[in-house]
C-alpha cells in the first residue's frame, strides 16, 4: 500500500489546483483553488469539490483531516471558502505570510462571487420585466464573505523546513509534511509529504508553483528535496523566458514612449506579487530619472491591502529590496504614486487628460476595476495595454495577448486600437529549462513525475524533455484520474 492520489484540479489546465491524497486512512488536500475560464464551465467545476459534504464535515472513514496550502494565489486558495461552506472545520496549514495574504484575498474573492451572482440575477429580473423567458433558477454565489470569514479561522502556521505530523496521523501511519521555499511569490512553498503505512515510507513532493532566480522582492527557490514521486507544475513547460536583467530598461522605454505621445499605460496586474514588483521597479526608475515623473496609480483595494502584507513580512524579502529599503523609506511608495481606495477615485481617472500609468486587477482581465479602464482606453491608439503575467485560455487577457481585433467588455464589443505589449520577464513561473534545473537534485530518487498546472501543449513538451534528459516516467493526469504509488 502507499499513497492514493486523486487529481481534482489543475489537470491539463493551469487553474484550479487541488489534489486529494489518502494513506493509512488519512485524507488530506493539497490546495483548493478556483478554476478560471469560461463562466459556465468555471461555475460547474468550482461547485464540485474533491470530497463530498460528509467527508468535509468530518464524518465517516474518509473524512478530511487537513489541507496544506502551497501559496495564496486564488487559483490555489480561492475555493477554500467552499470547504467551510460545506462544513469543513479542520486545519489549513500554510506559511505565516501566505495566511496574512489569504485574509484580504479570500474576502475579496467572496465579494466578487456575491457581486457576480447579484449581477446575473439583475439580468434575469430584466428579462422577466420584458416578458422574455427567465431561464435558469436564481444564481447563488459560490460562497459568501461569511464563508470566507469561517475558513480564515482555520489557518494554522507552518514555517519553512520545520517537519510536522499532520492531524489524524501518527509516527507510524499517515502523513508528515515539510515546506521549502518555492520562490514564486511571498510565502510560496513546495510541499514534501512523507506517508507511512504498514512499515513502508513513501515520499511525495508537490512543487506548488516554482519560481525563478533573481525575481524582484522574492527569495530564490530552494532546490527540490529527495522524493519518490513528484507532482510538478508545467505552466511554461514549452517556453523559455527572456532574461530578467533587461526588464527595467524595457519598462522604462515603454513608459517614455507612451508618455511622449500623450497616452496612458493600462496595466492589468495581479494584486499579489506583480503589482508590488512593478511598483518597486517604477520607484527605482523614478529615482534614477530614467522615466518622466508622471502620475501613477494602483487602482485596486486588494493590491493596497496586499502591499501592507508585503511591508510587514520583511523576512521573506530578497537582498535587492532589503538594500533598496535602506535608501527608500518605503519601497512601495513615493510622492507621485497614489493607492486609490474608493470607486469615486477610480472613476475620476477617466477624466484625467494627461499621460499616466494605472495598475489594476485582475491580472487576467476577468473582473474588477481593470475592466473599466480597458473599456475606456482600449480604442485609443495613443494608449498602451501592458500585459505582465500569464493569461489563461479563454480569458480577456489571453485575447489581448493574441491580438484579437475585437473583444467584449461588459458584453459590449470593443475594437482593440490601443497598443498591446507584454513584459514576460517578470513571470513568477519557471520556464522549461528552469523547471528541469529545479527538479534535478531529486532525479536520482524519483520513480515517476506527474505534471499538473499546465495546458496540454506545455505538458507534452515538458514531458518529452524530462523523459529525454532524465529517463523518468511522466504522466499528465486528467481531471478525476486516480493513481496509487508506493
Amino acid at each position: 500500500m502507499g499513497i492514493r492520489l486523486h487529481f481534482w484540479g489543475a489537470a491539463q489546465t493551469v487553474t484550479g489546483s487541488s489534489h486529494h491524497l489518502e494513506c493509512a486512512g488519512q485524507n488530506i488536500l493539497l490546495d483548493c483553488g478556483l478554476y478560471q475560464g469560461k463562466r459556465q464551465e468555471a461555475q460547474e467545476i468550482n461547485r464540485h469539490l474533491a470530497l463530498d459534504a460528509a467527508q468535509l464535515a468530518g464524518q465517516g472513514p474518509d473524512a478530511l483531516q487537513a489541507v496544506v496550502l502551497s501559496h495564496a494565489h486564488i487559483d490555489h486558495s480561492g475555493n477554500l471558502a467552499s470547504l467551510a461552506k460545506q462544513g469543513y472545520r479542520g486545519p489549513i496549514f500554510a506559511t505565516p505570510s501566505t495566511i496574512d495574504l489569504c485574509h484580504p484575498m479570500l474576502k475579496d474573492s467572496a465579494h466578487i462571487q456575491e457581486g457576480d451572482a447579484e449581477f446575473m440575477n439583475r439580468r434575469r429580473g430584466k428579462r422577466r420585466q420584458i416578458g422574455a423567458p427567465e431561464g435558469a433558477a436564481p444564481v447563488q454565489p459560490l460562497y459568501t464573505e461569511e464563508n470566507a470569514e469561517q475558513v480564515l479561522q482555520l489557518f494554522k502556521q507552518l514555517k519553512l523546513h520545520e517537519p510536522m505530523t499532520l492531524p489524524g496521523s501518527s509516527a507510524d501511519a499517515g502523513f508528515s509534511v515539510s515546506l521549502s521555499n518555492a520562490g514564486h511569490m511571498l510565502g510560496s512553498t513546495c510541499v514534501l509529504l512523507e506517508a507511512k503505512e504498514n512499515g513502508q515510507k513513501t515520499r511525495l513532493l508537490f512543487s506548488g508553483d516554482v519560481g525563478r532566480k533573481n525575481l524582484p522582492i522574492i527569495q530564490d527557490p530552494d532546490p527540490a528535496p529527495a522524493a519518490d514521486y513528484l507532482i510538478m507544475e508545467s505552466t511554461y513547460g514549452n517556453r523559455l523566458h527572456q532574461p530578467i536583467g533587461p526588464v527595467k530598461q524595457k519598462l522604462a522605454g515603454l513608459v517614455r514612449r507612451v508618455a511622449a505621445r500623450g497616452g496612458k499605460i493600462i496595466v492589468p496586474a495581479f494584486a499579489v506579487e506583480r503589482t508590488q514588483q512593478l511598483v518597486m521597479l517604477l520607484h527605482q526608475l523614478i529615482d534614477e530619472k530614467l522615466i518622466p515623473d508622471i502620475p501613477m496609480f494602483v487602482d485596486s483595494p486588494l493590491a493596497t491591502n496586499v502591499t501592507e502584507v508585503f511591508r510587514q513580512h520583511t523576512e521573506d524579502w530578497d537582498q535587492e529590496i532589503a538594500a533598496f529599503s535602506k535608501t527608500a523609506s518605503d519601497p512601495f511608495g513615493w510622492n507621485r504614486l497614489k493607492y486609490t481606495k474608493t470607486v469615486q477615485e477610480s472613476k475620476a481617472l477617466n477624466d484625467l487628460h494627461v499621460p499616466f500609468l494605472v495598475m489594476s486587477a485582475s491580472g487576467m482581465c476577468e473582473a474588477g476595476r481593470i475592466l473599466h479602464h480597458l473599456k475606456n482606453g482600449i480604442e485609443d491608439p495613443r494608449n498602451l495595454i501592458l500585459i505582465t503575467g500569464y493569461q489563461a485560455a479563454n480569458t480577456l487577457g489571453r485575447k489581448l495577448v493574441e491580438r484579437q481585433p475585437e473583444v467584449n467588455i461588459f458584453g459590449e464589443p470593443k475594437r482593440v486600437r490601443a497598443e498591446v505589449d507584454s513584459i514576460g520577464e517578470l513571470s513568477g513561473h519557471a520556464d522549461q529549462h528552469e523547471l528541469l534545473s529545479w527538479m534535478e537534485p531529486a532525479v536520482k530518487t524519483l520513480k515517476k513525475v506527474f505534471l499538473v498546472h499546465g495546458e496540454p501543449l506545455a505538458q507534452a513538451a515538458l514531458k518529452e524533455e524530462i523523459e529525454k534528459s532524465y529517463g523518468l516516467e511522466v504522466v499528465c493526469p486528467r481531471r478525476g484520474e486516480r493513481f496509487e504509488v508506493s
